[in-house]
């Protein structure tokens, strides 16, 4: 089987490379990334010895698409993931929407011409804010858990947020690319009859990932942490009581194997949660405490201040891609915060090479 992986030299696309050609005897992987993220160049010679084909391209060109081979499936790991992308006068809110949502077009384009089948990483970030902001929540311990009533909105219960949950807007200009991603996905599918799947992801971790605070922050909060940089509670009481759930990428290679040879499924299906969900979920204090025991204790600055499109709990429910694909996540919330603070150990200087 041949691919093509968008986002190549990132956290997710290199981390699924690796695990997909660990588990496949006969994979020829090509991968296209344009290098802009910092530390991205870090990956390109990990591709290369892993005999991955590399090349230097842009999502957003489609001529970079032109001269590449056919392949079977394409999938998707490039983005600008971050919710505050386009808003918080330091981006672009052109370049949020050509990376991606033109980004996709020029890949569907290319999955048309060369029938292939299309696999995007989508995003938690593609349900409602209102509602999820406005959920009814209480603090146990050092988080806070949903209050689950009659006044709960559809879609979600004390298992998480399921597919059904409302995607009306607001959103984010990043969540709002990747829900239109996947309805042109599902169109083109539709219309030139090549496999789609759409696989929403809750927060992704794992050593290697270029943490920032607005993405990859499990890894940031890590690195930072023992870097002795200034942190902060930001939004909500101050107290870091927001839950988010997580998950390693190499997870998905059991679930991405199986949609390589799934043909024909409606469309309903071609839409599935993946998160830690229940087993793999942590506050911001929660992974306070996990640092202080793994490193020393640190003072964490406060700032009750609301911050646009924060919000309190997102734990996704994937009870669907447990029964469509037996699938759950594999690794354990305290293995994957130990791999990455192993891997700030290793490498001290990694927010400065990635932020």
């Amino acid at each position: 089987m041949k691919l093509l992986v968008t986002g190549a030299a990132g956290f997710a696309g290199s981390t699924l490379i690796a695990h997909l050609l660990e588990a496949a005897e006969s994979l020829d992987v090509i991968g296209l990334d344009n290098l802009g993220r910092a530390g991205s160049e870090l990956n390109r010679e990990k591709l290369r010895e892993l005999g991955v084909t590399f090349i230097h391209g842009d999502v957003r060109s489609a001529s970079d698409f032109e001269s590449l081979p056919a392949v079977d499936f394409l999938i998707d790991a490039a983005a600008n993931p971050s919710v505050l992308a386009g808003v918080d006068g330091q981006s672009s809110s052109r370049q949020v929407l050509e990376h991606n949502l033109g980004g996709t077009i020029n890949m569907l384009e290319y999955c048309r011409r060369a029938g292939a089948g299309f696999i995007l990483l989508s995003t938690s970030r593609v349900y409602s804010v209102t509602p999820l902001a406005a959920l009814a929540v209480t603090v146990e311990g050092n988080a806070f858990r949903p209050v689950i009533d009659d006044s709960t909105p559809p879609g979600l219960s004390e298992a998480g947020i399921a597919e059904s949950f409302s995607t009306v807007p607001p959103l984010s200009l990043y969540g709002a690319s990747k829900l239109a991603s996947e309805t042109l996905a599902l169109e083109y599918g539709a219309a030139y009859d090549f496999e789609v799947w759409i696989n929403r992801c809750g927060v992704l971790a794992g050593a290697g990932q270029f943490g920032r605070p607005d993405q990859g922050i499990f890894s940031f909060w890590i690195h930072a942490w023992r870097a002795g940089k200034a942190l902060k509670y930001i939004g909500f009481d101050g107290n870091g009581h927001q839950v988010r759930d997580c998950l390693h990428p190499r997870d998905l290679v059991p679930l991405l194997r199986q949609q390589f040879v799934t043909p024909g499924a409606p469309a309903i299906d071609r839409i599935q949660n993946l998160a830690g969900g229940l087993e793999n979920n942590m506050s911001l204090a929660g992974l306070s405490d996990w640092c202080a025991d793994r490193f020393e204790k640190r003072d964490i600055a406060s700032d009750p201040a609301p911050r646009r499109f924060d919000l309190p709990w997102v734990v996704l429910d994937s009870a669907r891609a447990a029964s469509q694909w037996n699938w759950k996540p594999q690794t354990p919330i305290d293995t994957i915060l130990e791999e990455i603070a192993a891997h700030a150990e290793a490498n001290p200087h990694w927010l400065d090479h990635t932020c």
